[in-house]
């Protein structure tokens, strides 16, 4: 499991924490400093709103432009992941998908994250991922440093159906 808590419920600011479930319950692992979207979190998404939706997803596809790093999740490696520009803050975007997770909210799992079905509809957004942080804040995504998407990459492991849970700390405390 992968828990995001966002600082509070209009914050940029995340931690990432990566939990592994023991016979005993669940044992935390390596924790991350993140993003997620520059409005914060919303429990009712929408494409466009500038927050992160609150909820629990499954993780079960991966990609980026960069060659897979030793994925157990299906990895789709694409010229599709490029991306250039600058993010809120004027931060320059390349090399932000050089690694992604698809995030199952409002997608089909199985696909690639390049896919832009929608099956709850386009407005209620989609194209949620995790991918590497570009040092500010997202549009509805989960960012982390590159390092870390990599050793993420490779801890996820499709036969332990792996879950995000995320939104505010205090969301997530009921």
């Amino acid at each position: 499991m992968v828990r995001v808590t966002g600082e509070g419920m209009n914050s940029s600011n995340s931690e990432v924490v990566l939990f592994e479930r023991s016979g005993t319950g669940w044992k935390a692992g390596a924790s991350w400093k993140g993003h997620n979207a520059i409005k914060g979190w919303t429990n009712d998404h929408h494409e466009d709103d500038l927050r992160s939706p609150i909820g629990v997803f499954n993780l079960t596809d991966a990609g980026g432009l960069l060659p897979n790093p030793g994925s157990k999740l299906p990895y789709d490696e694409s010229q599709g992941f490029t991306i250039g520009g600058s993010g809120f803050e004027n931060e320059p975007l390349a090399g932000s998908f050089n690694y992604v997770i698809a995030i199952n909210y409002n997608r089909i799992p199985g696909t690639s994250p390049l896919d832009l079905s929608r099956p709850l509809g386009e407005e209620k957004g989609g194209g949620i991922w995790m991918h590497v942080d570009h040092g500010g804040p997202t549009h509805a995504c989960i960012s982390i440093p590159q390092k870390n998407m990599e050793s993420l990459l490779r801890s996820l492991d499709p036969a332990l159906h792996p879950v995000i849970v995320m939104g505010d700390a205090s969301s997530l405390k009921h």
